[in-house]
C-alpha cells in the first residue's frame, strides 16, 4: 500500500510538472509546453477574463515552485526539459493582456520563447544563480514578464 502511494505521488507531480505530458515530448519540451498552455489560457480570458488569467498565472507559478523542486529532486537532475510547469507560468503572464486576440496570442508565444531561450538581463541571471524549484521557475516569469510588457505595449499602441 505504501508503495502504491509513493507512485500515486509521483504521478500527480509528473502530470503537473509536465502540464498534462507535453513536456514529455522527445523534441522541443519547452515549446510543447507553451503550445499547451495557449488554449488553456484562451478559454480562461475568453469565458471569465482577464483575472482569471491573472488568478491561473499567480497559482500556477506559486504552485510550480515545489511541483518542480520535488519532481527534479525525484528525477535526480537539476533542471529537467520534461518539467514544463515553468512555461505554464511565464507563458500565462505574457498572454495576460492579449485577451483573445489570436494576433497577440501568437506574437506573445514567440516572444515568450525568445525570451526564454535567449535568456536576458534577469532571465538568465534567475537561470545561473538560483536553484530548486525557485530557480526552475523564476526564469520563465521573468520572461514572461518582459513579454506581457511588450504585449500591453502593442495592445495599448497597435490594436
Amino acid at each position: 500500500m505504501k508503495n502504491n502511494k509513493k507512485t500515486l505521488n509521483f504521478r500527480m507531480l509528473e502530470l503537473i510538472a509536465t502540464w498534462l505530458y507535453s513536456g514529455k515530448s522527445p523534441k522541443a519540451p519547452g515549446t510543447c509546453g507553451s503550445l499547451a498552455t495557449l488554449p488553456f489560457v484562451f478559454a480562461l480570458a475568453y469565458f471569465y477574463g482577464i483575472y482569471a488569467v491573472i488568478a491561473f498565472a499567480v497559482i500556477i507559478s506559486v504552485i510550480g515552485i515545489p511541483v518542480a523542486g520535488k519532481y527534479a529532486q525525484a528525477l535526480n537532475i537539476k533542471d529537467p526539459g520534461q518539467i514544463v510547469i515553468d512555461e505554464v507560468a511565464g507563458q500565462t503572464i505574457a498572454l495576460i493582456f492579449a485577451g483573445t486576440n489570436l494576433y497577440l496570442f501568437a506574437i506573445g508565444f514567440a516572444l515568450f520563447r525568445l525570451f526564454d531561450i535567449s535568456k536576458p538581463w534577469l532571465v538568465g541571471w534567475a537561470d545561473t544563480k538560483l536553484s530548486g524549484g525557485l530557480g526552475i521557475m523564476l526564469d520563465d516569469i521573468f520572461a514572461g514578464i518582459f513579454a506581457g510588457i511588450l504585449i500591453l505595449l502593442l495592445q495599448i499602441y497597435c490594436f
